[in-house]
């Protein structure tokens, strides 16, 4: 038997709005237990919920009354917002209004404003001039939106100094790391280029190596006569040795600044070539010299003597002078491509030696996997410096094209190697470089690739070979 409560007086059902009659247990209309209806609470709000308090009439803030008592019958004070210590959203104290201040916000109930009152901001923090009120809340922490830019301001480089190629801002630290967004940086000798009047240089890392072993010197400089010559030096480091990017380096400052010194004396161009390689070859000999005490963690300096190959060409007195020691090649494309394309260097390696003792065809040597074996070298345990000189005197221009085999590798004979030569390299040596080194790398990149691209220009003079030998 259920126990009886005294009903509450109900004007209308809760379940259809239908008034019941005095006594009622169930309403006559819809059924509804009204004696389900719950006791009218005892305890009343602090204030309205739904209709604000007016404001009063002489323009001072009432905050509402507090409860008698809080939730341990202890009586509960009346509070200002001044009158306890905080911080706003922005992590500044709350100010405190002076002595017959009216708090932010002028007369008005907490929670909403009233007519003719002052627009309270959430992030206290005045609106720029003329950007309208968002309502957005302060962010305590950084906005996400502008951190990024913030900490990219605060790494921007000094003028002149070293830019971060990842994130374009930050300040490259001396340990080649950027100190905005942590990217490590390409080594200067990842991707190198020079462009002068008449000859164009590109050196790349490529895709599989871990760093760049080649490197070029191109320069120009005057004969006795005044007349111009044009010298292309390129050298590829032998990777099987030690510091095979300091040989290359070495090898190509060597021979370039012994051309420029000989050719404006008047040294036959073909002498002073080979002058130039017997001076890099000392330049590299003299890197297996240890200094003492130097780089004594390097557990390999001294298994393998530093070496590389040199390839060059010299453009002078209406003569195109090549000298090489090495795999390194120099192509003759004509600027008529219907004309012959031709190789005026032989290299150096197990492949060429095969084919010239008769033991193997080219297609058969170069299959082989021991091809790619060099025979001579820079360094200083190469066996015997021979180095390679060969004159011509081309009858119609053309392009000289000096490279490493990072390059003939996706090009080697002379048919594929003109196919590969843009149409407009003649005028456009730098893009021709690129364009080439471009080639080489969508065919793979496996090595370093270098190439140096010199114009010849000259008048027809008649019917003849492309090159002919002096």
């Amino acid at each position: 038997m259920s126990q009886s409560h005294q009903q509450p007086a109900l004007s209308r059902c809760p379940g259809c709005e239908e008034p019941p009659a005095a006594g009622d247990l169930f309403c006559g209309v819809c059924g509804y237990d009204l004696s389900a209806v719950p006791a009218r609470p005892d305890d009343r709000p602090t204030m309205a919920i739904t209709v604000p308090p007016a404001a009063p009439a002489d323009g001072s803030v009432r905050w509402p009354a507090a409860a008698e008592t809080d939730s341990s019958d202890v009586p509960a004070p009346v509070h200002h917002p001044a009158d306890l210590p905080g911080t706003d959203s922005g992590g500044r104290p709350l100010a405190e209004p002076e002595h017959g201040q009216e708090p932010v916000g002028g007369p008005g109930p907490v929670g909403g404003p009233t007519a003719g009152s002052v627009p309270v901001r959430h992030d206290d923090r005045a609106a720029p001039d003329g950007a309208a009120d968002s309502g957005d809340f302060a962010l305590a922490a950084p906005d996400p939106r502008t951190a990024e830019h913030t900490a990219a301001a605060a790494a921007a480089p000094a003028p002149g100094a070293k830019v971060c190629v990842a994130c374009r801002s930050g300040r490259v630290d001396p340990d080649g790391y950027c100190e905005n967004c942590g990217h490590a940086q390409p080594r200067e000798r990842d991707h190198m280029e020079q462009e002068l009047d008449a000859v164009a240089a590109v050196s790349d890392r490529g895709l599989r190596h871990h760093r760049n072993e080649d490197s070029f010197a191109v320069s120009s400089t005057a004969l006795p006569d005044g007349s111009p010559a044009v010298v292309a030096i390129v050298c590829d480091g032998v990777s099987s040795a030690s510091r095979p990017d300091e040989a290359s380096a070495a090898a190509a400052s060597a021979a370039n600044e012994a051309l420029l010194e000989s050719l404006p004396r008047g040294t036959h161009p073909q002498t002073a070539m080979h002058e130039a390689i017997v001076a890099a070859s000392e330049a590299v000999n003299a890197l297996a010299q240890e200094p003492a005490g130097a780089m004594e963690h390097d557990a390999h300096r001294h298994q393998n003597a530093p070496a590389c190959t040199l390839v060059g060409a010299i453009m002078a007195g209406g003569l195109l002078v090549v000298g090489w020691v090495g795999d390194s090649r120099v192509y003759w494309v004509p600027e008529d491509r219907t004309q012959p394309t031709a190789r005026l260097t032989e290299d150096d390696s197990w492949a060429a030696q095969m084919v010239a003792a008769g033991l193997m065809n080219e297609a058969e040597a170069y299959a082989d996997e021991r091809a790619h074996a060099i025979t001579g070298w820079l360094g200083a345990d190469a066996y015997e410096l021979e180095p390679h000189t060969a004159a011509f005197k081309p009858d119609r221009p053309g392009l000289v094209v000096v490279c490493t085999d990072g390059l003939w590798n996706y090009a080697e004979s002379v048919e594929e190697m003109a196919a590969a030569v843009p149409a407009d390299a003649q005028e456009r040596p730098l893009h021709g470089a690129q364009v080439l080194v471009g080639h080489a790398l969508d065919g793979g990149g496996h090595d370093n690739v270098t190439v140096a691209l010199l114009p010849f220009a000259v008048r027809p003079q008649g019917a003849g070979s492309a090159c002919e030998t002096v």
